[in-house]
């Protein structure tokens, strides 16, 4: 892998001293928009009034919006949606909102029913009777449920969409809340059942109990009945780790219970415990990941190259790693399941009954593999289905050999395959098309990157494309956390965007997941700028190809991906006219200190170590827009609800644009966390605000 040389830009108003051996950190001025951190202060949402009130007016009055948004609700509440499916013992699970449920139904049915054309569901839970009922603000955010009947849960449940939820169970049979059944306040927990009267959790216990990120430090073993408060500790990893979690394979024939501690996002320790006395470490390198248990197997791929038993293991493989002698005295029996290429990366893993299957991509293409264990070796075949569409797992049960996968691509409206020992794989769903596409084509082109690094991305244009320079062209990325970005049916892009004549373009740069670890690893921490400079090269190949020209080009990312289009926009502004920067990362000094922001420095770096303060502060947005320059009027989309990405990052920003004069948009819902809307009447109005603006800077306003 090529070793890249981190240039940074000293600012007018940044001090920094030489470095040697006795060199001071390198010291920023006082921040003088800190106060809007305080996300609820009077004083800040006064500021996040008067900003919201100037962008809705502005972009409301646009004679597009009601249409837009007309549009994107439409397809977002249609009748005909596919209901995505979660396996629970033959049984499939189902979260649904639409225009008479705001806030959703939990429902089930058995798997016959889910595969006819129109399913009759059982509600289980309807959020928004309960919301009113109790006069909360509830956002759905999941269920655990005890297997193998799947009849006791304990639901997450979030006040206005937050990563913090309250924890309460629920009975399916009665549907209702179990009376003094198990209960954790509001928190980031996380929970795990290892019987019917006993749960292991992971929440906020006071002073001490949580990690800088904010994530459960403690593990305590809640028995039914028993005060939370004085449950025993049963694990503890350190305050500088991200969080600590646990799980029970129920589908093993030993009552294991796994103990884990990631001390970042990308290095982890785990332990087996039986609760009863039995407790060992398992000794595997710490930057695996832990993908499984299948068959006396742990299932695991390798971040990094792996050397045991006198044999090389390949990073970015996937290896089953025998149970039994690693746990009795520690010996490795390893064998190979999967070993990438210079194309191809692993995707995902799920298990069944008696197969494996692996996800792989191919230059960012998806296809599965199935592995069956005979003779103790995996043989693998390939899952018999359309090779020329992306295919994930949806969901598998461990209990049987029943699947659901689900296909799509940019032009390719979703369709859903089961899977059965009986009957084989055929098709149960098929969505409508959203938008026209029949003349619309998908190409994968290749942009030279700085280094020259080859840089695939996906393009979505009309097959008879002037090559003028004039086509309003929207750039997506992401970049970051080993996330992929691979083919996905877009609906509200294709009929609000691309029916317009609009062009869409999706980068597939380093810093994802695309071509496994090594794409990934190339763009961390120091090596941030190859993320920023991969993106930006494949805007400057949009306009070499003459696709667009930088009066008609714009961009758009969330989270990392804020970061990503926040720090192109300021590091080259002449290049984009447009700038949707939604939820994002934008103070690279301050992130670590707010909310989870600990949790990413095995991403980003420690700002508080002097070398990484440099090489953060050479790319920082926040620290780096300069007055008297020219910059894209960049729209900020951020929650106030975010209990993730604090919404201080867009403010700040916004304010400091402000500051100089700088010409910007910006909109904080009071709900949503992380997704910034709630419900799909919120996610509407972004969505018709984002193409208002889209069209404004890209069709109107170019020259």
């Amino acid at each position: 892998m090529p070793k890249f040389l981190i240039s940074f830009v000293v600012l007018s108003f940044v001090l920094v001293s030489c470095q040697s051996k006795d060199s001071k950190p390198v010291q920023v001025p006082e921040d003088k928009y800190i106060w809007l951190e305080e996300v609820e202060s009077p004083k800040s949402l006064d500021w996040v009034k008067q900003k919201n009130d100037k962008t809705l007016t502005q972009l409301q009055a646009k004679t597009n919006y009601n249409t837009y948004y007309n549009e994107a609700l439409k397809i977002l509440e249609a009748k005909d949606r596919i209901p995505f499916a979660s396996l629970r013992n033959r049984q499939v699970f189902n979260f649904w909102k639409d225009e008479k449920n705001i806030r959703g139904l939990w429902r089930r049915t058995s798997i016959e029913d889910y595969n006819k054309k129109n399913p009759k569901w059982t509600v289980i839970l309807d959020l928004d009777q309960l919301a009113k009922k109790e006069k909360e603000n509830w956002i759905w955010k999941g269920a655990e449920c005890l297997p193998p009947e799947y009849n006791r849960c304990l639901l997450s449940l979030s006040r206005g969409g937050k990563d913090a939820v309250v924890v309460r169970e629920f009975d399916i049979k009665t549907q209702s809340f179990v009376k003094n059944g198990f209960y954790l306040k509001e928190a980031k927990s996380n929970v795990a059942w290892f019987d019917k009267d006993t749960v292991i959790v992971g929440t906020n216990f006071g002073e001490g109990t949580l990690t800088d990120s904010g994530y459960p430090r403690t593990l305590r073993v809640y028995k039914r009945g028993n005060d939370l408060s004085k449950a025993p500790v049963l694990f503890e990893g350190d305050k500088k780790h991200m969080m600590v979690w646990a799980f029970r394979n129920f589908d093993s024939s030993k009552k294991y219970l796994y103990l884990g501690v990631s001390k970042t996002f990308y290095t982890s320790e785990l332990t087996v415990t039986d609760l009863k006395g039995f407790r060992k470490k398992i000794e595997l390198p710490e930057s695996i990941e832990f993908k499984s248990e299948f068959k006396g197997h742990f299932i695991i791929s390798l971040r990094k190259p792996w050397k045991i038993n006198s044999k090389d293991y390949a990073q970015g493989s996937l290896l089953a790693v025998e149970m039994a002698p690693l746990l009795k005295d520690g010996s490795y029996k390893v064998q190979e399941i999967y070993v990438p290429s210079e194309k191809s990366a692993l995707k995902g893993v799920s298990s069944t009954k008696d197969f494996l299957l692996v996800e792989e991509m191919v230059d960012v293409k998806s296809r599965i593999f199935k592995f069956e264990l005979k003779s103790n070796q995996f043989v693998k075949s390939l899952l018999d289905i359309d090779k020329n569409v992306n295919a994930r797992i949806l969901t598998s049960s461990a209990k049987h050999n029943d699947f659901y996968v689900y296909m799509t691509g940019f032009l390719d409206p979703i369709k859903v395959l089961f899977s059965s020992e009986k009957n084989g794989i055929k098709t149960v769903k098929s969505q409508a098309e959203r938008f026209s596409s029949k003349n619309l084509i998908v190409k994968q082109e290749f942009a030279k990157s700085f280094d020259g690094t080859k840089v695939p991305y996906f393009l979505i244009h009309p097959k008879n494309i002037k090559l003028d320079s004039k086509n309003p062209t929207l750039l997506y990325g992401y970049g970051g956390f080993e996330v992929s970005l691979s083919p996905f049916y877009w609906s509200t892009a294709g009929k609000i965007w691309l029916e317009r004549g609009g062009v869409l373009a999706v980068a597939n740069i380093r810093g994802g997941g695309e071509y496994g670890p090594r794409w990934h690893q190339a763009a961390l921490k120091q090596n941030r700028h190859v993320a920023f400079n991969d993106f930006i090269s494949v805007g400057e190949d949009l306009i070499r190809k003459k696709i667009t020209s930088t009066n008609h080009l714009g961009i758009k990312g969330g989270s990392n991906g804020g970061l990503l289009v926040g720090a192109s926009a300021v590091k080259k502004p002449s290049l984009f006219k447009a700038v949707i920067c939604q939820v994002p990362l934008l103070d690279m000094i301050r992130y670590s200190k707010l909310l989870a922001g600990a949790s990413w420095m095995g991403e980003y770096g420690d700002p508080d170590k002097p070398e990484m303060r440099k090489s953060l502060l050479s790319y920082s947005p926040y620290h780096n827009l300069e007055a008297g320059k020219k910059y894209p009027e960049i729209f900020f989309i951020t929650s106030t609800k975010d209990d993730r990405v604090h919404p201080g990052h867009a403010r700040k920003m916004a304010a400091k644009m402000d500051e100089f004069g700088f010409g910007h948009y910006y909109y904080e819902n009071t709900e949503g966390g992380h997704s910034a809307s709630a419900n799909n009447k919120q996610r509407a109005k972004m969505t018709a605000l984002e193409y208002v603006y889209l069209d404004q800077m890209l069709r109107e306003n170019s020259k």
